[in-house]
């Protein structure tokens, strides 16, 4: 049998473990509903709101973009666990939340991809597919980026064949979804130097080019061309790129998730940063997409390209790159789209959750083996001292 000692002690103990149990569920699990919950659909322009009545029109899209999976030569294990549960519970309390139709994940899905072996690859692919695991209702659609197989002069056959065997992709594909046309591009082949994957990239842009036109032509003007291609929804394109298309630099940028504004007055380099003003102009001439989504900067910024054609680049979804992570929803049809900005936790608010709990535990622990004087008491004292004087 305890005494009434001991069971005081157990006691105190139990409310502890209950108190730091608490705060753990919620800074690892419960905050990302509470946060996530406040995110909703965007109304389409026209003033249609995505609801069950008009859902089958409406495509609901999740954009995220650089999530930079770490790898086995530069990860450490402790930052692994960290970002990938954080990744892990954000995507999936969106999905279940949100319900979208389709995402799209913008590039640079791993960290180290362009030096992977193949057993490390293998086990990136295992992780990655654990943390962005789908419904069958919600389709995944990953675009490469340069981290996934190297900038343009680390870009080999092998390294392309692999992320397009994983992912189904193709460097340059057409994806039409509830008459809605996406364009998926590999932006680290549009180097303009005519390489193997460039040229190859290249011609089968030219070719969804004309197959697009082709389907927008009035059928009392048929062109000759034309006339044994399929045809496609006659509805302007959506680009979906890892680079973004050339601009000078983010200094037009604004919002809590831009550059830093020690960053943005720096000068971007082409095919580097950004696209090269050539292969920006090539996409813009070939498409004339009515939207440009991108991912590579880790930052947001939304810029207008001439012809009032909008771009928006998509911050990085991983803490590790960002304090303030976040994706787009997008409410689309074939002819309008509306979109809104979805924040996750904040990083320095999770920590501040965990301080002020630490704070708290160390508080409880000493006034419960009267290690700390009470304020009360403590008042007395001084009053009496006071008054002795």
């Amino acid at each position: 049998m305890l005494s009434s000692a001991g069971k005081k002690q157990l006691c105190f103990l139990l409310k502890l473990v209950c108190f730091v149990s608490s705060v753990f569920i919620f800074c690892e699990f419960l905050i990302y509903y509470v946060v996530i919950f406040q995110c909703g659909w965007p109304e389409v322009k026209g003033g249609a709101p995505v609801d069950e009545e008009n859902s089958t029109a409406v495509l609901k899209a999740l954009v995220l973009a650089d999530t930079h999976l770490l790898g086995a030569i530069k990860g450490h294990w402790l930052d692994k666990l960290r970002r990938e549960w954080q990744m892990e519970r954000s995507f999936q309390t969106a999905l279940w939340l949100l319900q979208p139709d389709i995402v799209f994940i913008l590039g640079d899905v791993f960290d180290e991809g362009k030096w992977s072996s193949p057993q490390a690859w293998a086990d990136d692919v295992r992780r990655f597919q654990k943390m962005f695991r789908c419904p069958v209702s919600t389709e995944l659609v990953v675009i490469l980026g340069n981290h996934d197989v190297g900038f343009h002069y680390e870009m080999t056959p092998y390294k392309v064949k692999r992320f397009e065997k994983v992912f189904n992709f193709t460097s340059g594909k057409l994806l039409t979804r509830k008459g809605i046309n996406f364009i998926l591009v590999n932006s680290v082949a549009m180097e303009g130097d005519g390489c193997g994957l460039c040229h190859a990239s290249e011609q089968k842009l030219l070719e969804l080019s004309h197959q697009l036109n082709c389907s927008q032509q009035k059928p009392s003007h048929p062109s000759k061309r034309c006339s044994n291609m399929e045809k496609l929804p006659a509805s302007d394109p959506i680009l979906l790129q890892h680079y973004p298309l050339y601009r000078k630099s983010d200094a037009e940028c604004s919002g809590e998730d831009s550059a830093p504004p020690e960053e943005k007055s720096i000068p971007f380099k082409e095919k580097y940063d950004v696209l090269s003003q050539e292969a920006s102009q090539k996409l813009m001439w070939w498409f004339r997409p009515r939207l440009v989504l991108s991912g590579h900067t880790h930052s947001a910024c939304e810029v207008l390209h001439a012809g009032n054609i909008p771009e928006i680049s998509v911050p990085s979804f991983s803490w590790r790159n960002r304090n303030n992570p976040s994706f787009i929803m997008g409410s689309i049809t074939p002819t309008d789209f509306s979109l809104h900005k979805c924040f996750l936790p904040y990083e320095s608010r999770v920590l501040t959750l965990y301080c002020a709990a630490g704070a708290l535990l160390l508080l409880l622990t000493l006034a419960h083996f009267q290690l700390l004087t009470p304020p009360v008491w403590f008042a007395q004292r001084l009053i009496s001292k006071h008054k002795a004087v």
